[in-house]
């Protein structure tokens, strides 16, 4: 996904070499290949504005409901870096052919689920198989692209990774609101099979190489499964539950460190790991993982905490705060065109900086939030983010994937996404955990100025109190309950205005890391040439 020349005019990265020539064909393949990426990574988030109605649906519980985001996520981060090692076993073809296939099967299914079990069991299902489908289009870009094609493609799937989860619960309630929420999983259903059918039949990236199956590492696939499964889940369940206050986290800590011992013991000793971590040794790939990581919070983190202010602080709807959040992806989309062309002209390095500079301004401008903004005020700070995100996602992946010899491309992308999807869990994780502790820290100092004996408190209790009075007795009673609500709305966006300052603090940090990165040796030339 990146643009060839997204470093300076006179250099240019040492992309991998199509293997046959570029054509219509590959073209048509690819189109459908980015569709079912945009398919695969639009049900992370899907979901998450109509959990309400599955909840209704299949009567479960509060709990288990979350289970089926969470289930799919697990699943999904554990496939992504494994589809490296089956793309070279198996062939793109197979592997791209079998996720999507698989990933509409189990949309049916999802759909068809009568109970919460099934729900949960057909999701963790869909979110495994689908993963495979993500990093192997970052891998066939670099591949079968010729080096002058790289402006155009590489937006295109910077575009379709940033925008399929920022307007997924808008999707979603618009979808549950028309129909019901069986369609958030049957939507995939005509394009997954059109996608699974123009992929067998134009896919022919290259060859299998089943050899790679002789002595399978199951071992080193148990330790990576134990160790990014229980990863996720404890970043996902971790604010929620008090972190280690519960033992269902502290488990998920330990067999998280268990698989992980396991994983990296067999990926440095194994005869074929089931991931090549070689890649890591390049400057390049290990600081562009790092700012994909951090790239995943500002993916991931800021489509969380808008909704938090809407719905908690203005009381929007999901309909409504979709409509509010999707100036995020247009945009992302207006800006694609120009990210593309900039990037033949312009230092890759320079743009991530200028692209986590935009972010860092968008997020400390939201940092003076209070319970009166609206749309308007969420402008800005919306425009930034959607604009940052193709100023880095492009560059980066350029200068990560687009540097490295073609017998590594298929493993580093899977390692490449997985930064990517795990800096949104962790960025999630530390934002659910400081919004809760700030929230708390915010309340107790706001309990300390509403406190009797304050002239200004017992002036608004009065006037609240008066408010009320056709309640008549209940009238003090119903006055108290609403100050409790306005002190703890002001905590909230207190809390979240922290958030916001944190957030501008780390993505400044990633400008002057900027320059860690190499420029790429090779001059002129690349594929196609």
């Amino acid at each position: 996904m990146a643009s060839s020349a997204a470093i300076g005019p006179a250099t240019a990265p040492a992309f991998a070499a199509p293997s046959r020539s570029f054509g219509r064909r590959r073209i048509i393949a690819f189109v459908a290949m980015v569709f079912g990426m945009f398919m695969a990574i639009l049900d992370i988030q899907i979901v998450s504005a109509s959990l309400a109605e599955i909840q209704a649906g299949l009567s479960a519980s509060a709990d288990e409901v979350s289970w089926v985001q969470t289930a799919y996520l697990v699943a999904e981060v554990v496939m992504i870096p494994l589809s490296g090692f089956l793309s070279r076993a198996f062939s793109t073809r197979i592997v791209f052919v079998a996720s999507a296939a698989g990933f509409t099967l189990f949309s049916i299914l999802c759909a068809t689920s009568s109970t919460i079990s099934e729900m949960i069991l057909w999701r963790a299902l869909q979110g495994f198989i689908g993963g495979g489908m993500i990093p192997t289009v970052f891998s066939a870009a670099f591949s079968i692209f010729p080096r002058e094609k790289q402006s155009v493609v590489g937006p295109v799937i910077g575009l379709v990774a940033t925008l399929a989860p920022t307007i997924g619960p808008t999707f979603g309630g618009l979808l549950t609101d028309a129909f019901s929420w069986h369609w958030l999983f049957l939507v995939n259903v005509v394009p997954g099979v059109v996608v699974t059918t123009v992929c067998w039949l134009l896919i022919d990236f290259d060859e299998p190489d089943v050899s790679l199956l002789k002595g399978f590492d199951w071992a080193g696939l148990a330790g990576m499964a134990a160790f990014l499964g229980a990863l996720e889940y404890l970043l996902e369940e971790g604010p929620s539950k008090g972190w280690f206050d519960e033992d269902v986290i502290v488990i998920a800590a330990v067999v998280s460190a268990a698989g992980g011992l396991l994983f990296f013991w067999r990926a440095a000793t194994a005869r074929n790991p089931i991931v090549d971590m070689s890649a890591f040794r390049e400057r390049n790939f290990w600081t562009g993982s790092l700012f994909s990581l951090v790239l995943g919070v500002g993916l991931y983190g800021l489509t969380y905490l808008y909704p938090v202010y809407l719905a908690r602080v203005r009381g929007y709807s999901a309909l409504m705060i979709g409509n509010t959040m999707f100036v995020t992806g247009i945009c992302s989309f207006l800006s694609a065109p120009f990210v593309g062309r900039i990037s033949m002209k312009i230092d890759a390095r320079i743009l991530i900086g200028l692209g986590f500079t935009l972010f860092a301004i968008g997020t400390w401008q939201a940092s003076y939030v209070t319970k009166d903004w609206d749309f308007y005020e969420l402008l800005a700070p919306q425009v930034l983010r959607g604009v940052a995100l193709m100023m880095c996602m492009v560059p980066i992946t350029n200068l990560a994937l687009g540097t490295l010899p073609p017998q590594r491309l298929k493993n580093a992308s899977g390692l490449f996404n997985l930064t990517r999807n795990l800096g949104g869990a962790i960025g999630l994780a530390l934002i659910n955990t400081m919004l809760n502790d700030r929230t708390d820290l915010h309340l107790s100092r706001l309990h300390e100025r509403v406190a009797w004996g304050r002239q200004q408190a017992e002036e608004t209790l009065a006037n609240l109190t008066q408010l009320y009075a056709p309640l008549g007795s209940d009238a003090a009673l119903a006055a108290t309950k609403r100050l409790s609500l306005l002190v703890r709305r002001e905590a909230i966006v207190m809390a979240l205005g922290d958030v916001f300052l944190a957030l501008t603090i780390l993505f400044l940090c990633l400008v002057p890391l900027t320059m860690m990165m190499r420029r790429p040796k090779q001059q002129g030339g690349g594929p196609g040439h």
